[in-house]
C-alpha cells in the first residue's frame, strides 16, 4: 500500500485508511490511485468480506486537494471517478467511519458508501457552490436518493455544515458515537456483516442497488439472474448444514 493509503484486514473486515492527515485527508491523484489499488487487491481476496473506509488524525476528508487540482495532479481515475470510488464502488459492502469533516468530495465518498457511522462531532457539507461549483462527485445525484428531497436540496443548496445528528435524524448516518469512536463501532459493524456468507453480501448489495429502476414486470426475473447463483453455491449448502448440526458455518465463497 501507499504512504497515502493505508489497509489492514482482520476477521473478514479490511480497514482503508486515507492518510494525510496534514491536509485533513484531502483527496490528491496518489489517494484516488492508493484507493482503487487497494480495492482491485481486496476485491479478489477470499479473507475480505466487508470494507471499512476512514481518514487518519481525527478526520474524513475535507475533499479535493485544491493545491494539488491547481498543479494539475488530478484526483479522478478514468471510470472510477473521484477518489478511485465514487463512479464505481466495490462489489463488496464497504462502511464509512467519520470523525470530524465529510466536506465536499469527502462527503461523497461517503455517499459512495453503504453505512454510514458517524462521529458525534462529525461534520458533513457540500459547500461547492459557496465556490461557485457544483457537486459532482456524486452528491447532488445521490444524496436526494437517500433522504427527503427537501432536506437533500437544503444540504446541496445552502452548503452549510450539518451535523451528524441532524443525518442521523433523516437517515443518513446509522450510528452516531462519541468523539473518537467511529472506526470502533464501524469495525464491530462490519465484523458483524463479514460473519455472513460472502456470495450473500455481494449479491444483496447488488440487488439493493441495481433494483432501483427495475420495473415491476421484470424485478423478479432481473433478481433471480443474481441470487441463482447463491442458492446453488457450496456455501448455500454450507449454511444449511451448519443450522441443522448448530455449528457456526465455515463459508468458502464458493
Amino acid at each position: 500500500m501507499s504512504d497515502e493509503v493505508l489497509a489492514e484486514v482482520g476477521d473478514g473486515v479490511a480497514v482503508i485508511t486515507i492518510n494525510r492527515p496534514q491536509a485533513r485527508n484531502a483527496i490528491n491523484g496518489a489517494v484516488a490511485r492508493g484507493i482503487a489499488a487497494v480495492l482491485d487487491e481486496f476485491e479478489e481476496r477470499a479473507d475480505v468480506s466487508v470494507y471499512v473506509l476512514t481518514g487518519a488524525g481525527g478526520t474524513f476528508c475535507a475533499g479535493m486537494d485544491l493545491k494539488g487540482f491547481l498543479k494539475g495532479d488530478l484526483p479522478f481515475l478514468e471510470g472510477r471517478g473521484f477518489g478511485g470510488i465514487v463512479e464505481a464502488p466495490p462489489r463488496k459492502p464497504i462502511v464509512a467511519a467519520v470523525e470530524g469533516y465529510a466536506l465536499a468530495g469527502g462527503f461523497e465518498l461517503a455517499l459512495a458508501c453503504d453505512i454510514i457511522v458517524a462521529s458525534e462531532k462529525a461534520v458533513f457539507g457540500l459547500p461547492e457552490p459557496k465556490r461557485g461549483l457544483v457537486a459532482a462527485a456524486g452528491g447532488v445525484m445521490r444524496l436526494p436518493r437517500r433522504i427527503p428531497y427537501h432536506v437533500a436540496m437544503e444540504i446541496a443548496l445552502t452548503g452549510d455544515h450539518f451535523p451528524a445528528s441532524r443525518l442521523s435524524e433523516v437517515g443518513l448516518v446509522n450510528h452516531v458515537t462519541p468523539e473518537g469512536e467511529a472506526l470502533t463501532r464501524a469495525v464491530e459493524l462490519a465484523k458483524r456483516i463479514a460473519g455472513n456468507a460472502p456470495l450473500s453480501l455481494a449479491a444483496t448489495k447488488r440487488v439493493i442497488v441495481e433494483s432501483a429502476d427495475w420495473s415491476a414486470g421484470e424485478m423478479f426475473a432481473r433478481q433471480a439472474e443474481i441470487i441463482d447463483p447463491v442458492f446453488a453455491s457450496k456455501d448455500a449448502q454450507e449454511g444449511a448444514a451448519a443450522f441443522a448440526e448448530k455449528r457456526a458455518p465455515v463459508w468458502k465463497g464458493e
